[in-house]
């Protein structure tokens, strides 16, 4: 199924991770409306104005994968609750670095100068270049939050990012 004219079902959905642990990663009806919204304003307007392929590394996630993954989330007598927009269909992380141009950082600016998003993230790497891209869009409530994480010992830190071009 084809979320946009370049991005599939199966492309964000695929997990390595799901399929060694036997976890049922498929999307519900209402994750698949969400990830058609970020690969339509935010995937796809990307891919169109590099004229070039961009990988998604990771996309849709059920609960059991995102705990499974140590995403975000925290658990709620005794119950896991998710907080990662992975789990919503609404996130996706963009990791052009094994493919080549566009960067991670021309990925990263194309969509914090040019789309509406909901969360932008600079994940890890160095002043030059992410590690990779986290997007978000969330229909009709995008808060624009950009942010920067780096690693304090074990712990991810998140922090208002600051533009240096």
């Amino acid at each position: 199924m084809k979320l946009s004219k370049n991005l599939t079902l199966a492309e964000v959905s695929k997990s390595q991770t799901a399929s060694r642990r036997n976890i049922d990663n498929l999307p519900t009806a209402a994750h698949i409306d969400n990830l058609k919204q970020v690969a339509e304003h935010i995937f796809q307007p990307a891919r169109d104005h590099f004229k070039k392929p961009i990988f998604v590394s990771s996309g849709y996630r059920s609960a059991q994968l995102n705990q499974a993954i140590g995403g975000a989330g925290y658990y709620e007598s005794g119950r896991y609750i998710p907080k990662s927009q992975h789990c919503y269909g609404q996130a996706l992380d963009l990791d052009n670095d094994a493919i080549g141009k566009p960067s991670n950082a021309e990925i990263f600016y194309y969509i914090y100068d040019n789309l509406e998003f909901d969360q932008l993230i600079w994940e890890y790497g160095d002043d030059e270049n992410p590690s990779w891209v986290h997007t978000s869009y969330k229909d009709g409530k995008n808060r624009k939050q950009v942010l920067r994480a780096f690693k304090e010992g074990k712990r991810t830190i998140y922090q208002s990012f600051e533009d240096k071009r």
